[in-house]
């Protein structure tokens, strides 16, 4: 097919980065067919448009490209997005528990009210997570579920009573079901350090009809574009069958309706019977099948669950069994053969070494030359692992754990052991092929500019500096590693990840400069524009009039997602009226109309997402003159 010369849309009067070392800067650009077109000024772009072009003067704003989640489990997020009550940003625990309050009210039996990830104890300034008689107090009837990272999770008495969960219980392998003097159990749940418990707890819960669980993720896919990603690897994850719980995401795919790119991996769910569901998948799917919004990637993150260390730093490190190498060597041969690459689930350079030994043995039988398999996560790799990796052509995709569980690290393993852990600097200057993501949305939040902010200031979600200076990257670097770095990991490489001719025509258009903000807003950035080859997914502020989505509301009509939406970006409170927060200042400083607190002044400060430290500066922030009081 001829290539068009005439433009459907340009943007132009923009402050462009293309991440293309030729033309690093641009102020325009032109897209035709899904892809971008020209890239240049604005009199060069110009000269392609026609009668028919869509012009979109960006009016001085930045554009960067569209940002990839290398690690995101978004088929198994989105099914359950609307039934998630997301704490995701929440910065008070009075704020999450009004929020819990009012969605309890609301929701009907016998249905649940999920709390699940994407949150630390650590974000709250109460710097705790709710006690399980202050979860009863709010929620008699209504069965909570409360996932804490995968560490934990907490059940009111309704809950345990929809599980089962009695005196007669037996303690589940790897878990715990903590339990009173009597023998009864708490409703505590505790990973130790296997997250088992945690995972089939949550699966005795109701479960959507697929007719709202395409609704769900065309949801949760809206609220990626909200944040600026226009691309997602998937990894798989515990209950997530295939193909079953693919078919919501292939239906999307089939009518044309997904609004970002995902690259698929396949994840087992057989221990001990690993190696049957990857010759059956071998057998029958081919790698790359697909298109450019839905494609098959690979295997893993799991590829056998004998080298599936968990990453809850609260327990000690698990040694991988004796059986663990016979049982990787397996499957890896079937993947090698096939030409299948791989994502492998590693915490620890102990289970990524061990790991290496299986990958070098298979190569010196079938070159693993041009699969571009990866170890995720890493947090504590070597430098010889690093070394090892980089010998057998492999990468390393890590993601942004450690800003919600670095204040464990650091408790159990030192300040010291957690300077570099990842080592990301360290990785990048030896040339290692390396990207970043989030690992939503359990164990971490699906925000990337949390992750960004993690890389570029080296803090906790906790504001706890867990990296010195030098081991934190700057922001063009962070910003590679969200674009063009990812797509290595899915085969994609001059495909996407650059505004330049040529490319699929995926960018942004932040709320605020990325490059020029003050650090500690990166993690509050949102997206005013989303656009994925070249149609426009999302709009906001002066780009609202042109998003192209027909969203219907989030169903059922009980969601949380239509009272309070996903990710709480702070500065703009969840639901109506203040927030518990707000209303604790207001109380304490006895503040009239004439405060900020109350009055226009307050709502204006508030949505300027002022960082706050203490309540000093809170109350400062929002123009109080009676703070000293």
């Amino acid at each position: 097919m001829a290539h068009p010369t005439t433009a459907e849309t340009i943007l132009y009067n923009g402050r462009i980065t293309t991440l293309d070392r030729g033309l690093p800067e641009a102020s325009a650009v032109a897209i035709a067919a899904g892809q971008f077109l020209a890239v240049g000024s604005d009199a060069e772009v110009m000269a392609l448009a026609g009668p028919g072009t869509r012009r979109i003067d960006l009016a001085g704003r930045r554009v960067l490209p569209g940002l990839i989640d290398n690690h995101c489990h978004i088929i198994r997020g989105g099914l359950n997005f609307n039934l998630e009550l997301r704490w995701d940003g929440v910065r008070s625990l009075a704020d999450a528990m009004d929020m819990l309050r009012r969605q309890v009210a609301i929701t009907p039996p016998p249905q649940w009210v999920r709390v699940v990830g994407g949150f630390t104890e650590h974000q709250f300034v109460e710097k705790r997570l709710p006690t399980i008689e202050e979860i009863n107090a709010v929620a008699p009837d209504t069965p909570v579920f409360l996932l804490h990272l995968y560490d934990r999770a907490l059940l009111n008495a309704a809950a345990l009573r929809a599980v089962g969960y009695t005196k007669e219980t037996p303690q589940p392998p790897g878990g715990e079901i903590v339990r009173d003097a009597g023998g009864n159990p708490t409703g505590l749940l505790l990973a130790r350090p296997n997250a088992a418990i945690l995972y089939a707890t949550l699966a005795r819960g109701p479960r959507l009809p697929l007719e709202y669980q395409v609704n769900s993720t065309r949801h949760f896919m809206r609220e990626l574009n909200r944040l600026g990603v226009t691309g997602v690897i998937d990894a798989g994850g515990g209950n997530q069958n295939y193909p079953e719980d693919y078919q919501v995401i292939q239906t999307l795919a089939d009518a044309g309706q997904l609004p970002l790119r995902i690259a698929y991996n396949l994840f087992t769910q057989k221990p001990k019977a690993e190696k049957e569901d990857f010759l059956a998948w071998t057998r029958g799917s081919r790698y790359r099948q697909g298109d450019d919004y839905f494609r098959h990637n690979g295997a893993g993150e799991m590829l056998v669950f004998s080298a599936a260390d968990f990453e809850d730093f609260r327990q000690p490190r698990p040694d991988m069994p004796a059986e663990m190498e016979d049982d990787l060597e397996g499957v890896v041969r079937i993947l090698a053969e096939n030409r299948w690459p791989w994502r492998m689930h590693a915490t620890y350079d102990e289970t990524i070494s061990r790991a290496l030994d299986v990958f070098e043995k298979v190569n010196r039988d079938i070159p693993l030359e041009g699969l571009n398999w990866f170890f995720d996560h890493a947090e504590t790799i070597s430098e010889r692992s690093i070394d090892r990796i980089a010998a057998l052509g492999g990468g390393v995709a890590v993601q942004h754990r450690m800003a919600y569980q670095g204040e464990y690290f650091v408790e159990r393993y030192g300040a010291q052991a957690a300077e570099a852990t990842p080592p990301i600097a360290r990785m990048l200057a030896k040339g290692t092929r390396v990207s970043a993501g989030t690992d939503a949305t359990r164990v971490a939040s699906y925000n990337p500019w949390v992750s960004l902010a993690w890389m570029v200031t080296g803090r906790t979600v906790g504001g706890l500096r867990i990296y010195p200076a030098h081991n934190c990257i700057d922001r063009m670097t962070a910003l590679r590693m969200w674009t063009e770095n990812v797509t290595w990991f899915s085969n994609e490489e001059g495909r996407k990840g650059r505004i330049m001719a040529g490319q699929l025509a995926d960018l942004i258009v932040p709320d605020r400069d990325y490059f020029a903000c003050p650090e500690d807003e990166i993690s509050f950035i949102t997206s005013d524009l989303t656009m994925v080859g070249g149609r426009i997914v999302f709009g906001a502020g002066d780009f609202a009039a042109h998003d192209e989505t027909e969203l219907p509301p989030a169903m059922p009509d009980w969601s949380p997602v239509r009272r309070f939406g996903g990710y709480a970006v702070w500065g703009e409170p969840k639901g109506a009226g203040r927030t518990a927060l707000q209303r604790a200042v207001a109380s304490a400083c006895g503040c009239t109309n004439s405060c900020g607190v109350h009055g226009h002044d307050h709502a204006t400060a508030w949505s300027s997402r002022l960082p706050i430290r203490d309540l000093k500066e809170f109350w400062g922030a929002l123009g109080c003159a009676c703070w000293a009081v």
